[in-house]
C-alpha cells in the first residue's frame, strides 16, 4: 500500500524544534518523518488529549461527543463514566465502551471508584471493589478513576484500601479528587498511590501536592474554571501538568476544547512546548495511552493547526484517518439505543412546602464559576406559616427529589442563582443523578420538575406559560441525538434562564453540582441539607 504523505511544519515537541517536514502515513502508523527545505506554512503537531472529563456531562452519547471534539483537534479523553455508573451500574458503564466503540476516537475509560459517591444519597447502583476487579482487569479500562473519600484513604477504610489495591494489582494508576486537601492529609492521600488531582482551586493548594509527587490537571468546565488559578504552575511544573473539562456542556463543547486552554495559555506568554507537552503528550504518558505522539513508529494520531497561536484545526487525524476538516466533523452518526433507571412519580405544588420552625436558616451560597458552597445563614421569608422563596434577596428554593423510588422531596433555600420568576430543573445532578430544580414559586416548581419526570430525564425551565425542555433519555443525563442540534437546544434552553433573571455564567452545570455532596460546603441531596465540612447532615432552620 502506497502510503500517505503530509508537508508542513512539524512540531517536535520533546526536542523543541520546529521544521520544515514530509510525514508519511500507512496502516495507520507514521512510517517516515522527512525533513524537508521548504514546507507549507502549516503546523503538525500531536492531537489535544482531555486528562479527565465525564463525557455524560456533555448531554451527549460517547460517539456523538466524539463527533464534536474532533473539530478542535481533539484525539483522545481520559474518561471516568461514574456519571451513568450511578444510575445503572456496570450495565452504564458497559454502554459507555460500547458506544465509544462505534466511533474512530480514542477513549480511555476508568473503573469508577466512588458509586455511590457517599451514603448519605439515594442512587441507581453500586460498584463493588469485585466490580472495579473485573473492569480492571480489561485492557480498555486503564485507571482507577477519581478517588473522591479522601477520608477513607488517609483513614485506611478497608472497601477503599481494596479498591486501590486492585489498581495496583494491574498497575494502572488511580486518579484523586481531593479539594482543598493539604498538608499532612494531602501527603497521606497521595501515599496511598493517588497520582493526580483535578480538584485544585489555587496554587498554593496545587504547589503542595506537586511537592508530594502528584500530577495536577488544570481544569477549565463549563461550571469549574481554575485555569487563571493555576497557569502559571506550567512554567516550573510542566512535566507534571496536564489540561482537563472534567464537566463540559454541549454549547461550550461546540466553541471548543483543550484548543482553547492552549490558545490562553500562549495568550499568556507562557512557553510554547511547555503548553503542548501539557496538553498533548503528558496524558499519554501517565495513563500509558496507546496514541500517537507524532514518531515514527506510533499510530497517526495528529493534527494539522493554522498557527500555534490560536491553534485553529485544520485537520485532525486519528490512525491515519481523517476525522475532521476545516471545522467540519467527518465522523458519522451512528444509531444509538439508549438505557435508564427512572421511577419518580409526578408531583404537585403542595409536595414542597415547608413549616417554618425558625427564624433564621441556613442557605447555600452558589459561586460562580466553582464547585464549592459557603453557608450564609438569612431571615426566613414565610407565607402563612410556610418558608417560601424571596426573590428580591435571591434566595430561591432548591428541591432534591429521589428518581429511584418514590419520597419525599428534600428542600432547601440557596442564593445567587438570580431567578426573578419561573423555574429550572434538571436529572443532570452528581453524582446520583436526581431531580434538582430551584424555583421562585411551588406552582413553577412542580411544572418543571414533572416535565423531566414525563420524559424520564432531561433538563427545562418554566416561566409563566413558557416551558422547554431538553430530553435526556439515556441514563436521565444523555441524549443520542445529534449533537449539534442538542447544543442548540441547550443554547436556548439557557438562554431562556438567563432572561428569567439567572446571573450564573451556566446556570444549568451549576445547578447539576448542588447536590454533589464531596464538595463542600453545603449541598442538598435527596435525603436533606447536608454539610460538607463535618460530612454529615444538618438542620436547614438554625434556631427554634
Amino acid at each position: 500500500m502506497q502510503a500517505k504523505t503530509i508537508s508542513g511544519q512539524f512540531v517536535d515537541i520533546l526536542n523543541r524544534e520546529i521544521f520544515p517536514a514530509v510525514i508519511s502515513i500507512r496502516d495507520k502508523k507514521i512510517v517516515a518523518v522527512e525533513r524537508t527545505g521548504t514546507a507549507p506554512e502549516v503546523y503538525i503537531m500531536p492531537g489535544f488529549i482531555d486528562a479527565h472529563i465525564h463525557i455524560e456531562s456533555s448531554m451527549l452519547v460517547p460517539s456523538e461527543f466524539a463527533r464534536i471534539a474532533v473539530v478542535h483537534g481533539t484525539v483522545a479523553t481520559v474518561s471516568d463514566p461514574h456519571e451513568i455508573a450511578n444510575v445503572c451500574g456496570m450495565d452504564g458503564i458497559r454502554y459507555m465502551t460500547d458506544n465509544a466503540q462505534k466511533v474512530p476516537f480514542k477513549f480511555y475509560f476508568g473503573a469508577p471508584s466512588c458509586v455511590p459517591a457517599t451514603p448519605f444519597e439515594t442512587t441507581g447502583a453500586e460498584i463493588t471493589a469485585e466490580d472495579i476487579d473485573t473492569l480492571l482487569a480489561r485492557e480498555d479500562i486503564v485507571y482507577l478513576a477519581e478517588m473522591m473519600n479522601w477520608p477513607g484513604v488517609v483513614d485506611h477504610a478497608p472497601e477503599v484500601m481494596q479498591k486501590i489495591a486492585v489498581a495496583q494489582k494491574y498497575g494502572k494508576p488511580v486518579d484523586g479528587h481531593a479539594p482543598g486537601l493539604k498538608g499532612k492529609l494531602a501527603e497521606k492521600y497521595i501515599a496511598a498511590g493517588i497520582s493526580t488531582d483535578h480538584e485544585c482551586c489555587t496554587a498554593e493548594e496545587a504547589l503542595d501536592k506537586l511537592k508530594h509527587g502528584m500530577k495536577i490537571a488544570i481544569r477549565e468546565g463549563s461550571a469549574a474554571k481554575n485555569f487563571e488559578a493555576l497557569i502559571n504552575l506550567i512554567d516550573t511544573h510542566h512535566d507534571h501538568m496536564m489540561f482537563c473539562s472534567d464537566d463540559k456542556h454541549p454549547d461550550n463543547l461546540v466553541e471548543g476544547h483543550i484548543n482553547q486552554l492552549a490558545a490562553r495559555a500562549v495568550a499568556k506568554g507562557k512557553d510554547l512546548f511547555h503548553i503542548l507537552k501539557a496538553a498533548c503528550l503528558n496524558p499519554v504518558d501517565h495513563y500509558r495511552m496507546n496514541v500517537g505522539r507524532l514518531r515514527t513508529g506510533d499510530p497517526a494520531d495528529f493534527i494539522v493547526v493554522k498557527d500555534l497561536e490560536k491553534f485553529e484545526v485544520l485537520e485532525t487525524y486519528i490512525e491515519g484517518e481523517t476525522v475532521a476538516k476545516n471545522g467540519t466533523s467527518l465522523i458519522p452518526r451512528t444509531v444509538s439505543n439508549s438505557i435508564n433507571n427512572f421511577q419518580a412519580s409526578p408531583k404537585s405544588p403542595g409536595d414542597f412546602e415547608v413549616k417554618v420552625r425558625g427564624e433564621k436558616m441556613r442557605v447555600i451560597e452558589a459561586r460562580d464559576g466553582e464547585l464549592i458552597t459557603s453557608e450564609r445563614i438569612s431571615n426566613v421569608k414565610t407565607n402563612n406559616g410556610y418558608a417560601v422563596s424571596d426573590p428580591e434577596n435571591d434566595i430561591l428554593k432548591i428541591v432534591v427529589i429521589n428518581r429511584y423510588r418514590e419520597a419525599l422531596p428534600a428542600i432547601a433555600f440557596i442564593k445567587n442563582f438570580g431567578l426573578k420568576e419561573g423555574a429550572i430543573a434538571s436529572s443532570v445532578a452528581h453524582d446520583s443523578h436526581n431531580i434538582i430544580a430551584v424555583a421562585t414559586d411551588d406552582v413553577s416548581l412542580a411544572e418543571a420538575v414533572n416535565l423531566i419526570i414525563e420524559s424520564k430525564g432531561g433538563i427545562s425551565a418554566v416561566h409563566k406559560e413558557k416551558k422547554m425542555l431538553l430530553p435526556l433519555p439515556v441514563g436521565g443525563i444523555m441524549s443520542a441525538d445529534d449533537g449539534y442540534e442538542v447544543a442548540k437546544s441547550y443554547t436556548a434552553i439557557d438562554k431562556m434562564a438567563k432572561a428569567m433573571g439567572a446571573t450564573l455564567q451556566s446556570p444549568f452545570m451549576t445547578l447539576s453540582f448542588m447536590a454533589l455532596l464531596v464538595i463542600p460546603d453545603l449541598k442538598l441531596s435527596d435525603k436533606g441539607l447536608f454539610d460538607g465540612q463535618k460530612f454529615a447532615f444538618t438542620d436547614l432552620f438554625t434556631s427554634p
